[in-house]
């Protein structure tokens, strides 16, 4: 049986991956997450394998994620007050808006501040924890024709010369002949393939990445021309950049999860249903018969009928309707992954 859609496959290997994934240490809790990257590149399913208690650490944080500058302050706020520009390394672009992510954090209730004069000194309410070991990054393909293959082989040889992830996958649908023609794909030999059964909900690794050197510079490939005469055109990524970078994914995984689908979705349409099976719980549509992608799933979709009134009010046993109690599951679910969130 094939899914439905990319989308559909999608997440079928995030269920798998939040109930199957083997970490690189034992002790190590799993967060996953989809659809994030940064403005050079997106990556479709994103495993973070993270330190127990510096999870719990950073649930103390609360359920939103910090960008990058919010970061730089978190990471370096001191013990005891004193006056921020003389706490924090210079960040690298002007110091007003380090002071708008000073006054951020502390409406978060992330960070003390307190004025003395016209100095604003800060104080960390907590240390913000290194909570994770490794980013991986799975791209999903589960149709993989001629063209695709050729396309995702460049992706992945960007995603492997930059180094951003500790290991970079690919994950199609299995076939089940002889030999898997995702193994006669043209791809890296460091990237690691997956054969993925949506039905079953199993998969299976036919080829092991190896470990990429996240800690040192990587190469951001910015061009590379199909003849074998030009010469490709690159540029060097800084290891801060590349840790930067990471913490900042992490942040925005930490906070989506994977099943954040709903927040784009119409679950609010009297034709959404959350279904389970075997594998897990999935979005479906009984006016199209099968999962929906994020794209059809919206107002403008021709098959799109509000929930009658009176599934909100006395006809329904959960306040707000079918479509604010299938969201409310979800985040549940959501925190469930996450401890020490208050």
């Amino acid at each position: 049986m094939r899914t439905d859609s990319e989308f559909a496959f999608e997440l079928r290997v995030c269920q798998w991956a939040e109930r199957e994934w083997s970490p690189a240490r034992e002790d190590s809790a799993v967060v996953v997450a989809r659809q994030l990257g940064t403005k050079y590149r997106r990556w479709d399913t994103v495993v973070l394998e993270c330190d127990p208690e510096g999870l719990a650490t950073r649930g103390a944080f609360g359920p939103d994620a910090f960008d990058s500058d919010q970061l730089h302050v978190l990471r370096h706020a001191p013990a005891d007050w004193t006056f921020y520009r003389d706490a924090l390394p210079d960040p690298g672009y002007p110091w007003r808006y380090v002071r708008e992510s000073v006054h951020e954090l502390a409406d978060r209730d992330a960070l003390d501040t307190r004025k003395r004069g016209r100095r604003i000194e800060i104080r960390r309410k907590r240390a913000y924890p290194d909570w994770v070991r490794r980013v991986v990054a799975i791209e999903n393909k589960p149709d993989l024709t001629a063209n695709a293959a050729r396309d995702l082989a460049g992706q992945l040889e960007r995603d492997v010369a930059l180094g951003l992830a500790d290991e970079v996958w690919v994950a199609t649908e299995a076939t089940n002949e002889r030999v898997e023609p995702i193994l006669l794909a043209d791809f890296p030999a460091a990237a690691g393939v997956l054969t993925v059964d949506p039905a079953a909900g199993t998969a299976e690794t036919v080829w092991e990445p190896r470990t990429l050197p996240v800690d040192g510079p990587g190469t951001r490939i910015l061009d590379r021309p199909e003849d074998a005469h030009s010469a490709a055109r690159f540029e060097y990524a800084d290891p801060d950049w590349k840790a930067e970078k990471r913490r900042a994914i992490a942040e925005r995984a930490y906070a989506r999860g994977w099943r954040s689908y709903a927040d784009t979705m119409r679950p609010d349409c009297r034709h959404f249903e959350l279904r389970a099976d075997g594998t897990g719980v999935s979005p479906y549509c009984v006016a199209k018969a099968r999962t929906p992608t994020q794209s059809e799933c919206r107002g403008s979709c021709g098959s799109f009928e509000p929930e009658p009134p009176v599934w909100r009010t006395k006809g329904w046993p959960i306040e707000g309707g079918p479509g604010a109690a299938t969201k409310r599951l979800l985040a549940r679910r959501r925190r469930e992954r996450r401890p020490g969130l208050e």
